[in-house]
Order: structure tokens, then sequence, then C-alpha cells
């Protein structure tokens, strides 16, 4: 009977994972950690082969496109008219179905504007944050559902570079965090809000001992299960906290992340979650991995290992056997995801400046470079690389998997690589 209903557990967690595999409703897909369950995806491509359609972008975004059934979210910053605003487009045509507005102001912050958080859907009400702090709810239809100003309720946002942290979608519940320091003393803090009203329901200060810009933090958050419970994953300001996500209390803290106290360590690469393990990136050096479930100081309980040739600003991904860690001068590292043992790397990749976040899928590593050239790595313990797909269009974003398709958005345009198949699976 045991074995019976072990079986039966297996095989529903893995309709369900084909069933998300489909939708890609958030900047790290379906698992939130940038892996998709889908096969027989495009290797190859060209702005003119392989493309089933493309749609012009004003400009240039971090923002990951969010996929659910037919509709494509983006989060668009248009640099002539000083705005900002939510597109939905028809992901079977490529033409837009309707545009929302999300404020004025838009600007420039280093190589981002303000449209760098990526949306998140539940299915039928899509959330959107902008640099510059408004936050919006709609439905499929384009109907506003509520709005937010946090910026004007909590006081100016103060990181040197500019806000750019998605909004997490879980449990019927959304979390924001703003960690900074660099151009404000006012409190770090993480929010809680719910998504049917958007109201808060509960903020709690994030206290840090980093200084100078080494408080600022342009991460996402994380979940991870503990049993039967889970825990909110933050990192920023030297150290990654885990919080009860039905009070934002603080549970435990682990520090390490910048073991030499460079006063100019801020975090760009998220926290990833997978198999019972939190991989929390820094600045280069350390990334560290570290077991969930701890209580107050666990930066040495806790710690499984650390990493000093971590990333800058992609963040890495894993299948729970290896762990891949791209930095951004284009070297990979395939280090043991359990140990934290080399192996392979220092390899290096086309040469450019590596932003966009490598995706996994289909035993392959998607990863974008800022000039615009996507390379397709065989997964696993050997390197190999597939391919070497140019567009010659500046890339911040990351790609996103949906039915078989792969999106990738540049700043010139919206592509839609290979043909839909519903379920992530195509006919030979």
């Amino acid at each position: 009977m045991v074995r019976r209903l072990v079986s039966l557990w297996f095989c529903l967690a893995l309709m369900t994972m084909a069933v998300s595999a489909e939708n890609w409703p958030a900047w790290r897909g379906p698992t939130r950690n940038g892996v998709s369950g889908e096969k027989d995806l495009p290797t190859t491509w060209t702005k003119d082969q392989n493309i089933t359609w493309k749609l012009a972008m004003p400009d240039r975004s971090g923002a990951t496109p969010i996929i659910w059934g037919d509709i494509i979210f983006l989060n668009v910053a248009e640099a002539d008219k000083d705005t900002l605003s939510l597109w939905a487009v028809d992901r079977n045509k490529g033409e837009m179905l309707w545009k929302k507005p999300l404020g004025n102001g838009n600007h420039m912050m280093r190589k981002q504007n303000m449209s760098s958080p990526s949306p998140v859907t539940d299915g039928k009400r899509v959330f959107v944050m902008t640099g510059n702090g408004i936050f919006k709810a709609f439905d499929f239809k384009g109907t506003e559902l509520w709005t937010r100003d946090i910026q004007q309720e909590y006081g100016r946002f103060g990181l040197n570079w500019g806000y750019a942290s998605s909004p997490l979608l879980y449990d019927d519940a959304l979390f924001v965090q703003v960690l900074h320091g660099m151009k404000t003393d006012d409190p770090s803090y993480v929010m809680r809000i719910d998504p049917n009203t958007g109201k808060t329901t509960w903020k709690v200060e994030r206290p840090t001992d980093a200084i100078q810009e080494s408080p600022d933090s342009y991460t996402t958050p994380a979940v991870a299960v503990n049993g039967k419970t889970w825990e909110l994953v933050i990192t920023g300001g030297d150290v990654v906290t885990g919080h009860d996500p039905a009070t934002g209390k603080e549970l435990w803290r682990a520090g390490g992340l910048n073991p030499e106290g460079n006063p100019y360590h801020r975090i760009v690469a998220s926290p990833v979650v997978m198999d019972g393990l939190i991989y929390a990136p820094s600045r280069v050096k350390n990334m560290l991995a570290i077991k969930p479930g701890g209580r107050g100081d666990v930066t040495t309980s806790n710690r499984v290992f650390a990493f000093d040739r971590g990333p800058d600003v992609p963040t890495p991904v894993s299948d729970g056997k290896y762990l891949y860690v791209v930095d951004d001068r284009g070297v990979l590292h395939c280090l043991d995801a359990k140990t934290g043992a080399v192996i392979y790397g220092p390899q290096r990749l086309k040469s450019g400046t590596y932003s966009s976040s490598p995706v996994l899928a289909d035993n392959k590593l998607y990863i974008s470079n800022e000039d615009g050239v996507t390379t397709v790595v065989k997964a696993g313990p050997a390197f190999e690389i597939v391919a070497e797909n140019a567009f010659e269009e500046y890339i911040l974003s990351s790609p996103a998997i949906s039915d078989g398709q792969i999106f990738i958005r540049t700043a010139a345009n919206l592509y839609c690589i290979g043909k839909r198949v519903p379920g992530g699976r195509r006919s030979n």
C-alpha cells in the first residue's frame, strides 16, 4: 500500500509539473528557479529562421516575458514618451491585445530603466511593479483591480542603480522586498500584500550592518519548503535570511556573503532553492549553499558549502544534481549541487557581458549575453556547446519557455522561437 501511494504521488507530481511547464508565470518560470520540464525545444535560430513571429519593442528592459495560456505579459518602458506600460500580447499572433499605463517618470539608471521588475500571474490576474514603486493588479481583460504607490507610502527607494526586484507570488500572497541604503538612511523592509485587495498584510524591517552600497539588493525573494512549512528567503545587506510568511518574523540569518567587508558589495543575482538547498549568490565572493529550517544565527550550522567564483548579475540554475553558474563575463562553472565540488570550469562562452540569467530545459542551458547571442550548452558533467544563436540586438531579459517555444526579449523585439505544441512536446 505504501509503495502504491508513493507511486501515485509521484505520478501526480509529474502531471502537475507537466501542466505548469506549459506556462511561464514569473521571472524564473513555473518552479521559480529557472527550470522548465519541457522537451524537444529549438536549439538553433536566426533573425529569419525558426522564428514564428517578432513584435517590435520601444526600448530595452530587464523584465522577462510572462506567459499564461494564450497571453504574454510585458513590463514595457517607452523612453521617447517617458512612460511605463503593461502590455498583453497574443502569443499565437504576436499582436498586442491591450496596453495599460503604469505611470510616468521612466528614466535610465546605468544600463536599466524603470521597467526591470517582471510581472507575475496566477492565471487569472497579473501583478506588475515598476522601478518607480507603482504596483498594480489587472485581470486578463485589462481591467485594473487595484493600485499602490510604494514610494509615496513608505519613502523613496534608495538604491544606487534603481529598484529592480520582481514581486513574488506564492500561496495566495504577494511578497515585495525593498533592500536599500546607498542613497537613503531609511530602513530596508519586506512586505506581504493581499493579492485580492492590494492591502499590506504585514511589513517588517530587515536590519543590516552592511555599509555604503552593500545594503542595496536587486534580488527577488525565493521560497524554501521545509517539511510541511515554508519560509520566505531574502538576500541582501551581506546576509541571507529566512522569514515566517505568516508574520514576516525573521527566523534565521546567515552571514558570509561578503567575507572581506567590501562596502560596494551590492547583490544582483537572486537566491535559488532546489532539492532542499538554498543557493545564495552575492557579488562573486561568496556564493553560499544553506540548509533551510534553522533558527537564529545559522552562519556555521546550516552552511553546506561556499563558492568563491560565483556570479555577479546572472542568477544560477540547478537541476538538483548540478549547479550551473555564469558570471557577467560569460565564464561558466558546473558544480556538484550537493557538495560544491567543481565538475568543470572555468569555461568561457561567447565573449561579451552577461546580465540575463540562464534557463535550464530539455537537458540544455540557454544563456544570453548583452550582444544578443544565446548560447545553448548541453547540461551534465561535460562541457559542450550545442549552438550559438546571434540576434545582434541588446539583451538584458532572461529567456522564457512555454509550450515548446522559447521567447527572447531584446531591446528591439520580442521573438517567439519555434512552433507551439501544447504540453511543450513536439511530434517528430
